[in-house]
């Protein structure tokens, strides 16, 4: 039995999550529930879980509030269920230590499948608490992107990216595969437009460009060192 905390102030969005995980799960997910940003800290605090939905506008403490807060002292997977689809908003979020994102309106599906990706990840293995490869480092808790020492600036999609590079090492990454994690499963977003990410990822990274490497007619990998 996996539990999961939803903050969600609006009762529509909570109602057809909770139906819809339970149904999907026979029962083995338990959602518990919490209509603002102060009860879910609480919540948040006094039990277990294993996951975290949090929206982000919500009464009292936003959701940010409440991922800044936990990120103190608990490595629980964090995913964000927001209207707010801005790049900045979405960097914000992984700087704070967030792990992944859904934008309203959002098939219950994908929702569902993140959500028990975060638990199989966390569950299954240790996760990283930092990335590495050659002069290049990812933090996953504070969202820092380091080149030769130096940190990085890049946009929410190039640092996605990057991390899931990062998460399948020495694996090629198929652009189909990164399509479906940035715009999701029914989109139908040129591959070009992940061509031109991954050559402005790669003027970022400076001489760590060269981590990154085309395979053709397949994908990327990022190497272990160069």
């Amino acid at each position: 039995m996996y539990k999961i905390l939803l903050v969600e102030d609006d009762p529509d969005i909570r109602e057809l999550i909770c139906d819809y995980f339970h149904a999907k799960s026979n029962n083995t997910i338990c959602i518990e529930t919490a209509t603002d940003g102060q009860t879910g800290v609480e919540k948040a605090y006094e039990n277990a879980y294993d996951v975290l939905l949090l929206d982000v506008m919500l009464p009292e403490l936003s959701g940010f509030e409440i991922c800044k807060e936990v990120r103190r002292d608990s490595d629980v997977p964090i995913l964000f269920i927001t209207a707010r689809a801005a790049q900045e908003d979405m960097l914000h979020g992984y700087a704070l230590g967030c792990d992944d994102y859904v934008v309203k309106p959002f098939p219950l599906a994908v929702l569902y499948e993140k959500v028990n990706a975060l638990i199989k990840r966390s569950k299954g293995l240790v996760r990283q608490s930092v990335f590495t490869s050659g002069g290049l480092t990812l933090n996953p808790n504070n969202g820092k992107v380091l080149s030769e020492s130096v940190e990085v600036t890049l946009t929410a999609k190039e640092y996605s990216i990057l991390r899931i590079l990062f998460e399948n090492k020495g694996a090629v990454v198929s652009r189909d595969t990164l399509i479906r994690h940035l715009w999701g499963y029914d989109s139908d977003i040129d591959e070009r437009i992940v061509d031109s990410h991954i050559k402005n990822l790669r003027k970022a990274l400076g001489t760590n460009s060269k981590l990154i490497r085309t395979v053709r007619s397949r994908g990327y990998v990022l190497e272990e060192s160069k």
